[in-house]
């Protein structure tokens, strides 16, 4: 199944039969990966008096219920309601789903105890106006990220000069492999967030953050067509799926 795609007078071929999935599911187990201190979600049949929801427990449906956090237990994408005082949804501020984007890999810089993700670095894989999203793939990347407890090990982060820079770049989404673009521990200064989302000042109320996705090996850097979907949360962040299709 071939799709064509127009963006700014260029043409994109796509093979909507060959997608890349690069998100992280959720699974009611300790192998799910785990940031900002908290435990494992949970997956578990729901119970009232005799009745179990579960076929192997005689029900006729598996009925479960799920107890997750979206910004601590998998792939989400947030609006800039994630740092606002008044209330703001993702589910409002995503209102398109397919655009241009560009995934490049980095290895953050060591500065101290921390590793960073520079501007000069983001500089490197991209120019201003190219494209409408951004996809970080940091280095290494082991696979052991499906499954990551991120608690207290000062993550990798963006430093602000560079989440300026991609703002500045007309980068609407941006989409990295980590539980936050700031420092885990940064007394709630947020510099990365407020950057990209240029708040206060000029609010861009339609950009987003997706954070904790995977991108495999063996998907190259370079120019993707990116369809965001997210489940329809009135919340300040969803569970999303965000699945890049290759240009032929």
């Amino acid at each position: 199944m071939k799709a064509e795609i127009t963006y700014n007078q260029k043409k994109y071929s796509i093979n909507l039969s060959k997608p890349l999935d690069i998100s992280l599911s959720l699974r009611g187990d300790d192998k799910n990966p785990i940031a900002w201190y908290l435990e494992s979600p949970r997956i578990f049949p729901v119970k009232d008096g005799d009745f179990i929801g579960k076929v192997t427990a005689g029900a006729s449906t598996n009925f479960n219920t799920i107890e997750f956090n979206p910004h601590a237990h998998g792939t989400h994408t947030e609006c800039v309601g994630h740092i606002t005082r008044e209330f703001h949804s993702i589910n409002d501020s995503l209102k398109k789903f397919f655009f241009t984007a560009k995934l490049i890999s980095v290895e953050p810089e060591t500065r101290g105890a921390d590793k960073v993700i520079t501007e000069e670095q983001i500089r490197k894989g991209l120019q201003k106006n190219e494209v409408e999203a951004l996809i970080i793939r940091t280095h290494p990347n082991h696979i052991d990220k499906r499954t990551r407890k991120y608690s207290n090990t000062n993550w990798p982060y963006l430093e602000e000069n560079a989440a300026k820079y991609i703002r500045e770049c007309g980068i609407k989404h941006l989409l990295i492999d980590l539980p936050s673009v700031d420092k885990e521990k940064d007394e709630g200064k947020l510099f990365s967030h407020k950057a990209f989302w240029d708040h206060p000042k000029n609010t861009r109320f339609e950009a987003t953050i997706t954070e904790l996705i995977y991108v495999p090996n063996k998907i190259e850097d370079g120019d993707y067509i990116l369809n965001l979907q997210i489940a329809s949360f009135e919340n300040d962040a969803a569970p999303s799926k965000p699945v890049l299709f290759k240009p032929e």
